[in-house]
Order: C-alpha cells, then structure tokens, then sequence
C-alpha cells in the first residue's frame, strides 16, 4: 500500500494510551509505518514500542530538525507534546490515542516503578495537555485528526479498525489482522 506522498501520517496521543498498539493495528494492515528499534519490546510493551529515534523525536521536533518529510506516506509515533512542535506547512492526517487518565497514571507508575506521590497535580498537568493538544489539532486547516479511544477500541475493535481505515482514505486493508492485533490480555491497567 502506498499513502498520499504530500502528507506526513502520525499516530499521537498521551503517554501509555495505546500508540504502539494502534501502531501494530496499522502495519498489520498493510499500512506503510516508520520506526527503529532502538527501544526493544519488554514486559510493558510486549510487542515493542514502534517508536523512532528511542522515542528522542521531541528534542529534534522542538530543535526544528526532525526530517518530517522524510516520512511523508508513512505513519510515525509522536507523544502529544510533540504535536506542538511539527512543522507549519505540511499535511498531516493524526490519530490521536485518548484513554481514562487513571489508566494512564497506572500504567506509568507501574513502569517507572514509582508511586507519583503528587497524583491529583500530574492528573490535572495530563487533563490540561491533552485538552491543549486536542483543541489544537480541531483548529489547524492543515491537520485531519481521529480520536480513537484505547477503552473502546478493546470493547469493539472491529467499529475502531473500520473508523480507522476510513480515516486514512480509500485503499484496501487486512481488516481481520488488524482487529486481531487488539489484544485484551495486555490491558492490565484497568478503572
């Protein structure tokens, strides 16, 4: 499958949503995606991160450096914050990951091993940045955005993976090994 060349394709959302989840979905379905794996699957993230650059993408965005249209056509994983920082002129087509921010605080407490001690302030700090980035991304012209919601993509992945592949446009998807990606034993931060 080949994507518009003119359109950089980016898979965004907060931390622990669901990116390289959504990430697998795509490639599974023969939906051309970008990463390295200088950041190797461990028992967080059991089918690996999907991420370029060790997930440092941040600092080259921030820096102006990022070779954004190196990846036009492919999909690549921007955490939310970076979605700040992408170049003005380009277009771009963003599925953007939303999950229960409980969840979300769950999951990286359990990975950083950590208990955030300032719960309620990081919660409102991720409610804000997520609001911030969404509320962008619904104004820019240059920017079409799917929110797809990681709690509901496990409920009913076939209605996601159909609202997925209406999104990106009018190509032929392996629906079924896309919808078997989701894998609900690996939702273990539950509210």
């Amino acid at each position: 499958m080949i994507l518009r060349e003119d359109m950089n394709y980016i898979v965004s959302g907060l931390e622990r949503s669901g990116t390289s989840m959504m990430m697998q979905i795509l490639q599974t379905g023969g939906i051309p995606i970008a990463y390295t794996e200088t950041r190797k699957a461990d028992t967080h993230n059991p089918k690996g991160y999907y991420e370029l650059e060790g997930g440092k993408i941040i600092n080259t965005l921030m820096k102006g450096t990022f070779p954004m249209t190196a990846y036009k056509g492919k999909f690549i994983k921007i955490t939310a914050y970076g979605l700040s920082y992408l170049p003005t002129g380009g277009l771009y087509k963003i599925i953007y990951m939303e999950r229960n921010l409980d969840e979300v605080l769950d999951s990286m407490e359990k990975m950083s091993q950590v208990v955030d001690d300032n719960r309620e302030k990081t919660k409102h700090s991720f409610q804000k940045l997520n609001e911030t980035v969404k509320k962008e991304l619904k104004t820019k012209e240059n920017i079409e955005v799917l929110f797809i919601n990681y709690n509901d993509i496990l409920k009913d992945p076939r209605a996601s993976v159909f609202k997925i592949c209406e999104f990106i446009g009018p190509y032929t998807f392996d629906t079924e090994n896309m919808i078997s990606v989701v894998d609900r034993q690996l939702y273990r931060q539950r509210r």
